[in-house]
């Protein structure tokens, strides 16, 4: 195994453990009101998003790199790549784009990060996460 899998091995590790954290929180947080009155939790899922996504984005890079794809203009666009690439789906790039820009929020215009969007994303999108860590080791596996 060289260097580049073991970064890809963490990086997937680390994901996983940020997901699972988000999927605990989310089974203990019984409604919005609980989770917007919690600063302690608010503020470690944020992280633990942030964190998630980041883990997404350097596993991207990492394949497009490995493979020979071409350059990313941005964050949108590495996911873009790998959706050209049919190394995720068209139907999972939606959702991909979707992180790119939360991660550009939540690093840029942290003030305004939206208790609502938050909560939606740790309610109803933590799969997303799952299933882009399935495409990257199927594709790995396959490739």
């Amino acid at each position: 195994m060289d260097a580049a899998d073991t970064v890809i091995i963490e990086r997937l590790n680390l994901l996983r453990d940020n997901v699972d954290y988000l999927k605990t929180e989310a089974s203990a947080t019984r409604s919005f009101q609980e989770y917007a009155e919690n600063v302690r939790v608010k503020k470690a899922v944020e992280r633990s998003l942030h964190v998630a996504i980041e883990a997404c984005l350097d596993l991207a890079r990492h394949v497009i790199a490995r493979e020979g794809f071409r350059f990313p203009q941005d964050y949108q666009d590495t996911f873009r790549v790998l959706a050209d690439e049919r190394v995720v789906s068209q139907t999972l790039l939606p959702s991909l784009l979707d992180m790119a820009r939360f991660r550009n929020l939540i690093v840029h215009d942290y003030a305004k990060i939206d208790d609502v969007k938050v909560y939606e994303i740790l309610r109803n999108r933590l799969g997303d996460f799952d299933a882009f860590a399935e495409a990257i080791r199927t594709y790995l596996l396959g490739a």
